[in-house]
């Protein structure tokens, strides 16, 4: 049987964590009978993607990215415009994406899943040209991304003290949508793109979202009062958004939204800054990625 080449893209800086003893774990664990390993530690923001492009130009076919949600993306895009095969070990702040795959958050227990070798395929999605995997937005959860970006500190801590700061200002704006074709208007605190059900740490959107059903889920959380915002975070919690009379839950696969004026967007976590109108797609099974069995 050939061994496969397999480059794992590790993010030293994601969730807080040191990784430097990593590659010498991942070479205990992984399947010398199934896999010829290379390891790369990225250097500065938009290095996995490089590192990825390069891997899928040298006869790398699967790429594994270590880190959170924003390293995915980087490697996602270059994985499905090469074709090649995701593989994810979870270090980030929320690990959206791997916790909806359940894609174990230990790095054994990941190592052990690259090792069953389990391709799927999954959607992706598109926001203005932009591919996302997880989940994309507007509102209040870009206005908190591009803020955490400036932050110093990471993970999950230092994530909800600074919204817990923020949200006490941040005010509901108005958007209109067109979703395959229907007009709405809405007055929102934001609206998440999802593709999966959560942000990460459990913290679910869309309880009913799917990565294989062809549609993503346009959830908007209208303007409430902030007496209220225990109620909804436990309504994430517990995965019953999609029963709460803050948020309502639209399917669909081609999303035009328009604000009233440009700022923050965000894609897997990630700030950009982007203009008034915005087009979402869905990309139906364009991933193959590693999961469980």
């Amino acid at each position: 049987m050939s061994r496969s080449n397999i480059l794992f893209i590790i993010n030293p800086i994601s969730g807080g964590k040191n990784k430097i003893k990593l590659p010498s774990l991942i070479g205990k664990l992984l399947d010398p009978l199934k896999f010829i390993p290379s390891y790369s530690f990225t250097e500065y923001a938009g290095h996995a993607g490089e590192l990825a492009e390069e891997a899928a130009n040298n006869n790398f076919d699967l790429i594994v990215a270590v880190g959170g949600d924003g390293t995915i993306n980087e490697v996602a895009s270059k994985a499905k415009e090469f074709n090649k095969v995701l593989g994810i070990i979870p270090f980030g702040s929320g690990n959206g994406l791997a916790r909806f795959l359940n894609i174990p958050l230990k790095p054994a227990e990941a190592v052990q899943v690259i090792n069953e070798l389990n391709i799927v395929n999954i959607d992706t999605g598109s926001f203005n040209g932009k591919g996302f995997f997880n989940m994309a937005g507007i509102g209040f959860d870009a206005h908190i991304s591009a803020v955490f970006a400036e932050d110093k500190s990471r993970g999950l801590t230092g994530y909800l003290k600074l919204g817990l700061k923020e949200v006490l200002s941040y005010k509901a704006q108005t958007y209109d949508l067109v979703i395959d074709g229907k007009d709405y208007t809405f007055k929102a605190f934001l609206i998440s793109i999802a593709n999966s059900s959560q942000y990460g740490n459990n913290a679910h959107i869309s309880p009913t979202a799917s990565v294989i059903d062809g549609f993503l889920d346009i959830c908007i959380v209208k303007e409430f009062s902030m007496m209220k915002l225990p109620v909804l975070a436990y309504e994430m919690l517990t995965a019953t958004t999609d029963r709460s009379k803050f948020v309502e839950i639209i399917k669909g696969r081609d999303v035009t939204i328009r604000r009233s004026e440009e700022g923050a967007i965000h894609i897997d976590g990630e700030p950009l800054f982007m203009g008034r109108d915005i087009k979402v797609s869905i990309v139906p099974l364009s991933l193959s990625v590693i999961i469980p069995r």
